[in-house]
């Protein structure tokens, strides 16, 4: 599978569904907000760090592929799951590459400048998301 963008997809979501996709993903700031509150910004980060909208995401996705299935006469359970699960990976590559840009942040902060840290750590987010993304494909 080929990385791409296809904007025609962002018209099978009903406002709804965005709507619902955008509030859990709120809600999920809010409650990492209030455990930094308690707990401190440490574990309050690492809540934060918590996909909010992926799993709405991947649900969405199966669901408008079963319908696009549905739609010309097919089920398309499995293959909804397939292209789930390829949004799964790419995902998984994402917060891999996420992980990398927080482990440059974190140990450059202390002794640079935001300015100085934060074009190397988007580098190696780029770096670790892509290498991640075709060691998958490889495997």
């Amino acid at each position: 599978m080929r990385i791409g963008i296809n904007v025609a997809k962002l018209r099978e979501g009903k406002p709804r569904e965005y709507v619902t996709r955008f509030l859990f993903g709120g809600a999920v700031t809010v409650v990492a907000t209030l455990i930094a509150r308690r707990y401190g910004p440490v574990l309050g980060g690492l809540f934060l760090a918590f996909p909010g909208i992926f799993a709405p995401g991947l649900s969405m996705t199966e669901t408008h592929a079963i319908e696009r299935k549905a739609s010309r006469g097919a089920a398309g359970t499995l293959f909804a799951r397939a292209e789930a699960s390829i949004e799964a990976a790419g995902a998984s590559a994402g917060a891999l590459g996420l992980a990398a840009f927080a482990i440059v942040l974190w140990k450059g902060l202390p002794s640079h400048p935001l300015t100085l840290v934060l074009p190397p750590a988007g580098a190696a987010w780029l770096f670790v998301s892509v290498l991640f993304w075709w060691l998958r494909k490889r495997l």
